[in-house]
């Protein structure tokens, strides 16, 4: 799996959006794959909760939503390995009172770089859903100017096999650690 993602990269070089998001079940393995091709790739992983949190809380409330776009292009800028730029912990994106698009600000990131971020919400009959309807940050996409990269029921990498349970949880693939 790390393979094929670490060439699905290598492909998006040529696209117009460069945008890879990783789908899976919470416990399938995203943030571990992701963690692996930074390791590959000798990248490092943006936490963008922690990162773009930390940043954000040091401004005034009424600051934050209008400052929010300009701190992440800054964290974004200060993360990308060449071209690269890998995401994680997007949640805060979707906070209402930042006031984002947290899709279009990914897709925007896209254009210059390529990025992979782990989506943490899940693909539905071809759509990208955050959050179930009637919660606030519920949000529902399209899949145009992305490429989803869907982590498969049983995740093979080079630490094993992963079989996820209906509650999302890995079971099978006992205690594994990325090197």
């Amino acid at each position: 799996m790390l393979s094929r993602l670490d060439s699905l990269v290598d492909e998006t070089g040529a696209l117009q959006s460069k945008l890879i998001l990783l789908v899976g079940r919470p416990g399938c393995g995203k943030t571990r794959l992701l963690a692996m091709l930074a390791n590959r790739r000798g990248a490092k992983v943006m936490n963008v909760g922690a990162a773009l949190g930390k940043r954000l809380a040091a401004l005034p409330l009424r600051q934050r939503a209008l400052q929010a776009n300009v701190v992440m292009r800054e964290l974004a800028q200060s993360y990308a390995s060449g071209d690269l730029l890998l995401l994680d912990n997007i949640e805060l994106l979707f906070d209402q009172m930042l006031k984002l698009d947290p899709l279009d600000l990914l897709k925007r990131h896209a254009k210059a770089l390529r990025v992979v971020a782990v989506w943490p919400g899940e693909l539905r009959d071809g759509r990208l859903i955050y959050a179930e309807m009637g919660h606030p940050e519920y949000q529902d996409y399209g899949l145009d100017g992305l490429v989803p990269f869907e982590i498969d029921k049983f995740a093979e990498s080079e630490f094993g096999r992963t079989e996820c349970g209906p509650q999302g949880e890995p079971q099978g693939g006992g205690e594994q650690t990325v090197k």
